[in-house]
């Protein structure tokens, strides 16, 4: 899961989130709202009607759980800091869901990854 605060819901907003969060390869479902056309041409955006919430109803349920988290967690939410809220609810959730998998892809990551020798890791 990923959530930003974003000014506005015009289409330049959501395309800085597909452009800085979104593969171009990935298939990507939303309702039909008309700010998502404009993003369509660069993205495999399929469009279908929200029935009331019902067709997207995993995503209404973490929009719920993210209200409820910073309602039952902060006395006041400051609108600069909404974004780290933000980060700080998405890294647990993501954390809680991916649990059995967590050490196994540290440990590929570890293996996969080129040799850090100490000199790098302190400079010349």
């Amino acid at each position: 899961m990923y959530a930003m605060r974003i000014e506005d819901f015009s289409a330049q907003s959501l395309q800085d989130i597909f452009v800085n969060h979104i593969s171009r390869e990935a298939n990507v479902i939303t309702d039909k709202w008309k700010g998502y056309r404009p993003i369509a041409k660069a993205y495999d955006i399929t469009q279908v009607e929200s029935n009331n919430g019902l067709n997207f109803k995993a995503l209404h349920t973490m929009i719920h759980q993210v209200k409820s988290w910073i309602r039952t967690i902060y006395s006041w939410v400051s609108q600069g800091n909404l974004n780290r809220y933000f980060n700080e609810f998405c890294y647990r959730i993501n954390r809680s869901q991916s649990k059995d998998t967590i050490f196994n892809n540290l440990i590929s990551r570890m293996v996969e990854a080129e040799p850090l020798n100490q000199s790098k890791l302190v400079g010349n």
